[in-house]
């Protein structure tokens, strides 16, 4: 039968309730310090908040994805994970409440996110809070890609409305991810899925998906340091080898060995290419990296034919160890982004058309489609300034 929750809670963020044993092998490993994927190694100066907001059909559907997922109080609703809410939904709620220009939410998405997902001793989140329980919040730890929502949610909030202190608390958030969550692993400065709990003797556990370049190219600016550079670096290296199976897709989950850097997924999810590692060609979309291995390999499998499926419906995941396709197909969010990947590679995204929020069966459906839009408008931005070769500083202000 069709998985009825695709996203599960305890498929989504196993490794952040409980420690993981061993990584196992698979075909394809790669390894990022001695691999012969070109990478660019351009590291350029954040773009300020982009100009441009939400258009007249944006702002409907960010209305109906508001209506659907957001309580009045100002918590984002997770529908497929028994109503829990977690401080990614907060933070890309909170990103879409500013592209859409809606300030009374965004207020209160983010009053709601500080009361009950603040950690007490830095400044990051709490990855989940739990409805009907005593206790909604029963572990600390945080998930990197909610604090970095969060963190570039609050920062264009606060130049889009002059707030001193939202950029401040941004400011915090960055610092404290690159002081908790960004650690040196087999040479490669890695970005980690949280502070504790995915690191080993011989390797770290990493999330492809967290790697949003646009977003880590604007935190840099709140918290000047070497380390966002070398991050930027070793992004590059990973999203383009960390790809497995026969059509070199990016997977869910990796481990990076420290020994020799080689890169697998991880053996305590199945091996695929599924409901994280969609976001992997969304944000090179949206950082305007349209010639990434990686974007350009998803395209490719998006662009055949595959058994089972009429023309314009796409499995909702690849297992990359056999190469058998999911028996049903994507939902609208996944394919919010595969209408946003091709049409980016074929240079046609201003005209693409995006599946509604009517079509969205769930909260995270509803928050792709919506962010598939954002990214087309900033990535075709972004794409503007990325230049053929440059000697820029990541956290300066020249090339």
């Amino acid at each position: 039968m069709p998985e009825q929750a695709p996203r599960a809670e305890a498929t989504r963020r196993q490794l952040l309730r409980a420690a993981l044993g061993a990584g196992g092998c698979l075909t394809m490993p790669t390894r990022p310090g001695a691999m012969g994927t070109p990478f660019r190694p351009i590291l350029l100066p954040p773009a300020p908040p982009p100009q441009h907001r939400a258009g007249p059909e944006d702002q409907a559907e960010w209305m109906r994805f508001r209506q659907r997922f957001i309580l009045p109080e100002g918590r984002a609703v997770d529908t497929a994970n028994h109503g829990i809410s977690h401080s990614e939904g907060q933070g890309y709620a909170m990103l879409l409440a500013s592209w859409a220009g809606d300030r009374p939410t965004f207020e209160r998405l983010w009053a709601w996110t500080e009361a009950n997902l603040a950690r007490p001793h830095d400044g990051l989140f709490a990855w989940r809070w739990q409805p009907h329980q005593a206790v909604p919040v029963t572990d600390l730890n945080s998930a990197t890609d909610g604090d970095i929502a969060i963190a570039w949610a609050l920062q264009r909030a606060a130049a889009l409305w002059g707030q001193a202190a939202w950029h401040q608390r941004a400011s915090r958030i960055a610092q404290d991810l690159l002081r908790l969550s960004v650690r040196l692993v087999g040479g490669d400065t890695v970005l980690l899925p949280g502070p504790y709990g995915f690191e080993r003797p011989g390797h770290a556990i990493l999330n492809p998906s967290y790697y949003n370049l646009a977003a880590l190219r604007a935190l840099a600016r709140l918290a000047p340091d070497p380390g966002w550079a070398a991050l930027e670096v070793s992004a590059h290296r990973l999203l383009a080898s960390a790809r497995f199976g026969r059509w070199g897709l990016p997977a869910d989950w990796v481990t990076l060995s420290r020994n020799d850097g080689s890169l697998l997924p991880a053996a305590d999810w199945p091996a695929r290419f599924s409901w994280d590692a969609i976001r992997v060609p969304l944000n090179l979309c949206w950082a305007g990296e349209h010639t990434a291995p990686a974007l350009g390999a998803a395209v490719d499998f998006w662009r055949q034919r595959h058994p089972g499926f009429p023309p314009g419906r796409h499995p909702a995941w690849v297992d990359l160890r056999t190469g058998s396709l999911a028996p049903y197909p994507a939902h609208a969010g996944v394919t919010a982004v595969i209408v946003l990947a091709t049409a980016t590679q074929a240079g046609t995204a201003q005209d693409a058309v995006f599946p509604t929020q009517a079509e969205a069966t769930d909260y995270y459906g509803g928050a792709l489609v919506l962010l598939a839009r954002v990214a087309r408008q900033e990535g075709a931005v972004a794409r503007l300034v990325l230049p053929a070769s440059a000697s820029c500083s990541f956290t300066g202000t020249e090339c």
